[in-house]
């Protein structure tokens, strides 16, 4: 009986005590539960009011710009005309948007093309590969080429070497932009390190493109094997 009686008291207590807290914080609960509520909500209706319609009249809006890059109408593609939107009208009102970013690497490439390419490097750094390898090599390689045009042959070895080295997977691409950034050292004079691009290809990359040529390159440096 006497350990009931205490185990009532304590329960009792413990009541009391969460009635005590209950009573000296509920304001600020209630204030805090309210500021989760309106972040949820406010969160849910950006994603369901603004942001999805966004991206989804961004899709829509891309997709003609695409069909023209497509066709190599490129001018068309990058500004539009007065009836079909560019890419530049794509990111100008959907910037913030997936779709948008994507608008910003095809109009870096557009202007490589057009041989805009202080434009192209622009538009090339603001883009965000967004984690994606392939696209992210992509990327660094075109802004190897428009450095190069601009006869920035460190910047523009800097990035075909990083284009060389992000997805090894696509052989093709990789021992490309490796070569080009070999053959930019060499016309730079530092042979030891196109030597070493060289046979980084030959060796990674035997049955690539220029895996089957890069050899007459290493022996024009002396170094044939």
């Amino acid at each position: 009986m006497a350990e009931k009686k205490i185990q009532e008291m304590e329960s009792e207590e413990v009541l009391e005590k969460a009635k005590g807290f209950w009573e000296k914080n509920s304001r600020n609960i209630l204030i805090a539960s309210a500021a989760v509520i309106i972040l949820a909500g406010g969160y849910l209706g950006y994603k369901y009011l603004y942001q999805l319609p966004a991206e989804t009249k961004a899709q829509e809006e891309i997709f003609v710009a695409e069909e023209n890059f497509r066709k190599d109408s490129i001018a068309l593609a990058l500004n539009g005309n007065a009836t079909t939107t560019g890419f530049l009208k794509v990111i100008k009102k959907h910037g913030g948007t997936k779709t948008g970013n994507i608008a910003r690497l095809y109009a870096g490439e557009c202007y490589l093309l057009l041989g805009d390419f202080n434009n192209a490097v622009k538009y090339l750094e603001d883009f965000n590969a967004s984690g994606s390898r392939q696209v992210e090599a992509k990327k660094e390689g075109l802004l190897g080429d428009a450095y190069s045009e601009l006869k920035k042959n460190e910047d523009a070895i800097k990035h075909y070497r990083k284009a060389g080295t992000l997805f090894e997977e696509d052989q093709a691409l990789s021992s490309e932009y490796l070569f080009r950034a070999a053959l930019l050292l060499e016309i730079s004079g530092k042979n030891k390190e196109a030597i070493e691009l060289y046979q980084q290809v030959k060796d990674k990359y035997p049955r690539s493109e220029k895996g089957f040529v890069v050899d007459k390159y290493l022996a024009r440096l002396g170094s044939a094997q």
